[in-house]
C-alpha cells in the first residue's frame, strides 16, 4: 500500500445532480464523476422523494469502476454534504443520502468524516479552482436554489465561516433562467441552452427592469416582463440575451450597494451553476471592474462534489 498518497472523498447529492470527487493531499484532482438526475421534459425540477430516488440509484453507479482509484492507497477522510446551506434550521431531504452514504463509508472504513453543506462546497470549489489562498471573499452564489450574497472566510484549513449579506427576495437567478427556458421549449435545466440562445441575439430591443433594493433583489418583475414580451412576439433569442443581462446588471448593482464595499474583502468570488453563463462572467467584469473578481473554473461553477473533497483534505490531511 502507499501510504504516502492519501485520498479524500466528497459526495453531494442535490436536487440536480448525484456528484463524487476524489483528491489527494496535495489537492490534485483524482476523480469527478457527476450523473444529473432525470427531469421529465416541461417540468421545473423532480418532487424530493423522485431525486432521492434517483441519488439512491445514481450513487453505486458512480463509485463503479472506481475501485481502482483507491487501489493501494490510504483513504484518509470522506466529506459530505448533509444539508444545502451552513445554518441550523437548513434542510432537504436529497441531503440525507450523500450523509448517509458518507458516514457508511467512514464507518465502515474506518475514516474521518466531514458534514458540510452544498453551499460550502460551492464555495470551495471556487475557491480551489480559481487557486485562491485562504482569506476573507466576498462569495455569490448563484443557482437554481440560491442567489445570496456571502462573506467567507476560511480561518482555519477547509473550515469556512460564512455570514449571509443580501439574497433574492424572491425568485432566484437560476429559477429566473429556468421560467423563461420553459416557455421557450428549452429543456430543464435551462441554462446552458438558454445561453446558446442568447448568443444568437443580435441585441434586439427588449429591455428588463433591474429591481434591486439596497443589495436585495428582485428578479419576479423582470420575469413577468420576459413573459409578456415573449406573448407579444419578441424574438426568443433576444429575450434570452435580455435575461443574462438583467441577472447580470442586478448582481452588480447589489454588491455596488453592500456596506463595507467590496474593497473590504480579498476579493469577489462568483459560484453556483448560474456563475458557468460566460456572457453574464463577462458583463460583470465589465460592470465591476476590479481586478479582484474570481470565478468557479466553469466545469466547477455547477454542481460538484470537488469542494468537498478539498475541505476534507484541507481539514484532515494535518
Amino acid at each position: 500500500m502507499n501510504h504516502d498518497r492519501i485520498l479524500y472523498l466528497g459526495l453531494d447529492t442535490s436536487a440536480y445532480t448525484t456528484s463524487l470527487a476524489v483528491v489527494d493531499h496535495t489537492e490534485k484532482l483524482i476523480c469527478d464523476s457527476r450523473l444529473p438526475l432525470v427531469v421529465e421534459a416541461g417540468s421545473l425540477g423532480l418532487r424530493q422523494s423522485e431525486a432521492v430516488f434517483s441519488h439512491l440509484k445514481n450513487l453505486p453507479q458512480l463509485w463503479k469502476g472506481h475501485e481502482k482509484t483507491i487501489a493501494g492507497c490510504r483513504v484518509g477522510a470522506v466529506a459530505a454534504s448533509t444539508r444545502p446551506r451552513p445554518l441550523p434550521e437548513s434542510y432537504m431531504p436529497v441531503f440525507k443520502v450523500s450523509e448517509a452514504f458518507g458516514l457508511f463509508l467512514a464507518q465502515t472504513m474506518g475514516l474521518n468524516f466531514l458534514p458540510s453543506s452544498h453551499q460550502e462546497g460551492h464555495i470551495m470549489s471556487g475557491l480551489w479552482s480559481a487557486g485562491l489562498k485562504q482569506g476573507r471573499y466576498l462569495s455569490v452564489h448563484l443557482s437554481g436554489g440560491t442567489t445570496e450574497i456571502i462573506a467567507a472566510e476560511e480561518k482555519k484549513p477547509g473550515r469556512l465561516k460564512t455570514e449571509l449579506l443580501a439574497q433574492s427576495s424572491d425568485l432566484n437567478a437560476g429559477q429566473f433562467v429556468d421560467r423563461l427556458g420553459r416557455l421557450m421549449g428549452l429543456d430543464f435545466p435551462a441554462g446552458p441552452k438558454l445561453e446558446t440562445l442568447a448568443a444568437m441575439s443580435r441585441q434586439g430591443p427588449v429591455k428588463l427592469p433591474v429591481a434591486v433594493k439596497g443589495a436585495s433583489i428582485s428578479f419576479s418583475g423582470p420575469a413577468t416582463k420576459a413573459e409578456r414580451a415573449l406573448q407579444e412576439g419578441a424574438k426568443k433569442e433576444d429575450v434570452a440575451r435580455a435575461v443574462e443581462v438583467c441577472i447580470a446588471d442586478s448582481l452588480a448593482a447589489a454588491i455596488a450597494n453592500l456596506s463595507p464595499g467590496a474593497s473590504y474583502y480579498d476579493g469577489i468570488l462568483i459560484v453556483g451553476g448560474v456563475a458557468a453563463n460566460q456572457f453574464i462572467r463577462t458583463r460583470l467584469a465589465e460592470k465591476l471592474s476590479t481586478s479582484n473578481l474570481h470565478f468557479a473554473g466553469s466545469p466547477y461553477a455547477s454542481d460538484n462534489a470537488v469542494g468537498l473533497a478539498v475541505q476534507a483534505a484541507r481539514c484532515f490531511k494535518g
